[in-house]
C-alpha cells in the first residue's frame, strides 16, 4: 500500500509512486497508491475560496483514510510518500503500520524535516505542518528511499538505512524532438511557489532581446498575465496533458534558485533537481544556480551550463542563443547522460530491492 498526500496532478505521485506501478508489477511487486486527496480537492488547495470551505472538502479524505487503514492486513509493506495527508501529525501512519503489522518504507524527495512559512497559507498553514512528523517517521522507518544525497545524510544520522532514488522521468517519453529552423524559445515550467525565482532573471533576458532574437515560454507560473518588455512571451497554465510538449518546445531551459524566507539553504539542499533532470532526458541544454544536487547532476559544461551572477547567466545564455550546433550538442551529452543514470529500470530495480528486504526482514521478526 502507497499512501500520499495527493492525486496524479501532483510531481511527487506522479513521478516517485504512479510511474513505478507498471514496472514494479513486471517484477511480481503489486503497489497500490491511495492518495489522501482527489483531484478535484486538490485544485480546490489553490482556488481563491475561503479556508473554512477548504477546510470544510477535508471531511470525506479523512474518513476515507480512516475506513481503508482497516484494509492493512492484506498488505505486506507501507510506502509513505512523504506523509499520510499534508497536515497534522502522523496519525494514520502509525495507525496504518500497527493494523497491518507490516513493515514501513518512508520516501523523501524534499526536505519536509525543515520547517518553513507557507506562501501560500503563512503561519497558519505552519501551524497544522506538524513539522516533526517527518522525523518521527524516519525514526520509525525500516528504510527511507531519499530524492538524494543531502537529504540520505540527514536520515542516516539518525540511523535509519537509506537508499538514494532520484526523482527520474520515462526517457521513452521525455526524448528529444526535431527543432528545425526556428526562432530559439528559451523556456521554464514550474510553480507559482519557484516563478519569483524565473522573475529574477527578467533584467538578464530583457538585455539579451536587445542581441538576440528569442521566444520566452513560461507554463505555471500561476499568474494569468506576464509581461517582460521587449520579449515576445507565451504564458501557459500548467498542464498535465501537455507536459512533456511543452519540454519539448523548448530550445533552452532555465533552472533559477535562490534562497528566501520560505526557502533557505537548507531547506534548499532538499531539493531533488529534477527540472534538471527532465531537461536532459529530453535532449535540451540548460542552465542552473549550483545548489545542492543541481550542482552534481549532469557534466558542467558537457551536459549544461551553471551561473550565479547576472553576469554569468547574460553570458552563458549569449553562448547558447549565437550556436544552434552549440546547443544540439550538449543536449545530445544530457540526453546520454539521462539515458546512462535515470532511467525509469533502473530505479525501479533500487526500489524493488528496498521493498523486498523490508518485507523479508520483517517477517523474520515475526517468525522470532
Amino acid at each position: 500500500m502507497g499512501l500520499c498526500s495527493y492525486p496524479i496532478e501532483a510531481a511527487a505521485t506522479r513521478y516517485r509512486l504512479a510511474q513505478f506501478v507498471e514496472p514494479l508489477a513486471r517484477k511480481g511487486i503489486n503497489l497500490e497508491i491511495s492518495p489522501f486527496l482527489e483531484s478535484k480537492q486538490f485544485s480546490l488547495l489553490y482556488e481563491n475560496k475561503s479556508l473554512s470551505r477548504k477546510a470544510f472538502a477535508l471531511y470525506k479524505p479523512l474518513l476515507h483514510r480512516f475506513l481503508e487503514s482497516f484494509e492493512m492486513r492484506k498488505y505486506d509493506l507501507l510506502l509513505v510518500q512523504r506523509e499520510a495527508m499534508f497536515f497534522g501529525p502522523a496519525f494514520f501512519e502509525r495507525l496504518f503500520q500497527k493494523i497491518g503489522k507490516t513493515p514501513l518504507i518512508l520516501d523523501l524527495d524534499d526536505a519536509t524535516y525543515i520547517s518553513y512559512v507557507s506562501p501560500t497559507y503563512g503561519k497558519i498553514g505552519s501551524f497544522f505542518k506538524f513539522f516533526g512528523k517527518t522525523d518521527n517517521l524516519i525514526n520509525r522507518a525500516d528504510a527511507v528511499i531519499c530524492g538524494n544525497r543531502f537529504i540520505a545524510e540527514y536520515v542516516e544520522r539518525k540511523g535509519t538505512k537509506t537508499v538514494v532514488i532520484p526523482t527520474v522521468v520515462d526517457t521513452n517519453k521525455f526524448r528529444p524532438i526535431e527543432k528545425g529552423d526556428k526562432v530559439p524559445v528559451i523556456g521554464w515550467i514550474g510553480t507559482h511557489s519557484t516563478f519569483p525565482w524565473l522573475e529574477s532573471l527578467f533584467p538578464v533576458l530583457r538585455d539579451l532581446s536587445k542581441k538576440y532574437d528569442f521566444k520566452l515560454k513560461i507554463v505555471g507560473a500561476g499568474k494569468d498575465k506576464v509581461e517582460v518588455e521587449g520579449i515576445a512571451l507565451e504564458n501557459l497554465k500548467w498542464s498535465l496533458a501537455r507536459e512533456v510538449e511543452d519540454f519539448q518546445s523548448l530550445d533552452i531551459g532555465l533552472y533559477p534558485i535562490e534562497t528566501s524566507s520560505s526557502a533557505n539553504r537548507e531547506w534548499l539542499l532538499g531539493k531533488s533537481g529534477f527540472k534538471a533532470i527532465q531537461y536532459m532526458s529530453i535532449g535540451i541544454p540548460f542552465v542552473v544556480t549550483p545548489i545542492g544536487v543541481c550542482a552534481e547532476l549532469g557534466v558542467e559544461n558537457k551536459t549544461h551550463f551553471v551561473a550565479t551572477t547576472k553576469e554569468q547567466w547574460f553570458e552563458v545564455l549569449k553562448v547558447l542563443l549565437e550556436s544552434a550546433e552549440l546547443r544540439r550538442q550538449i543536449g545530445c551529452e544530457g540526453r546520454k547522460y539521462a539515458l546512462a543514470n535515470f532511467t525509469l529500470s533502473q530505479q525501479a530495480d533500487k526500489i524493488a530491492n528496498v521493498f523486498r528486504d523490508a518485507i523479508e526482514k520483517g517477517q523474520q521478526r515475526i517468525r522470532i
